[in-house]
């Protein structure tokens, strides 16, 4: 049985994963900040079903609360022997009217909060020789997307600390990898009309919009001994709309 850390996981792609983690016997760390209702209720699916489901509230945009977080890991289980990068908001924008306190919470909660828990999950990590670290990006950290500078600057940067990061860790039995979402039904994409969304549809080469399962998918392989020799990459989850 492995720990499993999830940022942002008491809804849509983070709660996939915690379920697929746990149904295949791992012991999942259920990581929130306000959707308090969402994670205690998640845990009690997976508890009434025989799985091992833990929660834990923090501002993973906060060092002193993710190093917090990271030490009620260890107090829970031990350490963490995979951590998934999942916690992020998104924001539609002209970038003429992003203000610095857009950027900044922008930043803060979507890159910086990567290099915060890589940093705290690490030494442990390294003290096994083994680890599995995946960072969520998005297609537009790949392509860039109108009215979203600051969310793809953000993905991009999480993209980039992949693979520097793999790099660094290799030698250590660790990788880390990024899932790169397209076009998910999560609460990201409620703003969206259904017009929009066909529209989308329509420029993927499936045809379809992904779900938040698609991606659990994707992390859960990428956390597993099956991709022991994948490190620093970036797959993409979009239906092929990005190629």
């Amino acid at each position: 049985m492995r720990n499993v850390l999830i940022t942002g996981a008491s809804r849509g792609i983070g709660a996939e994963t915690a379920r697929l983690f746990a149904r295949q016997g791992d012991n999942v760390i259920i990581n929130y900040f306000r959707s308090q209702s969402e994670a205690e209720t998640l845990r009690s699916e997976l508890r009434s079903m025989g799985y091992s489901a833990e929660i834990i509230k923090a501002d993973v945009s906060d060092p002193a609360q993710v190093t917090e977080m990271f030490a009620r890991t260890e107090q829970l289980c031990g350490g963490a022997d995979v951590l998934v990068n999942n916690a992020g908001i998104a924001q539609t924008k002209l970038f003429t009217d992003i203000t610095d306190d857009d950027w900044q919470r922008m930043i803060a909660v979507n890159l910086s909060s990567v290099f915060y828990c890589c940093r705290s999950a690490l030494p442990y990590m390294i003290r096994k020789h083994s680890g599995r670290i995946i960072n969520v990006a998005s297609m537009w950290g790949q392509i860039g997307g109108s009215c979203e500078v600051h969310y793809s600057a953000a993905k991009a940067g999480v993209i980039g600390i992949t693979k520097a990061l793999a790099k660094e860790e290799g030698l250590s039995g660790i990788t880390v990898n990024c899932v790169s979402p397209g076009v998910i039904r999560t609460d990201m994409t409620s703003n969206l009309t259904e017009d929009d969304l066909r529209a989308l549809a329509d420029e993927t080469p499936t045809g379809t919009i992904g779900t938040p399962l698609d991606v659990a998918r994707a992390i859960v392989y990428l956390a597993g001994e099956d991709a022991g020799f994948i490190t620093g990459q970036v797959l993409s989850v979009s239906g092929g709309f990005v190629i």
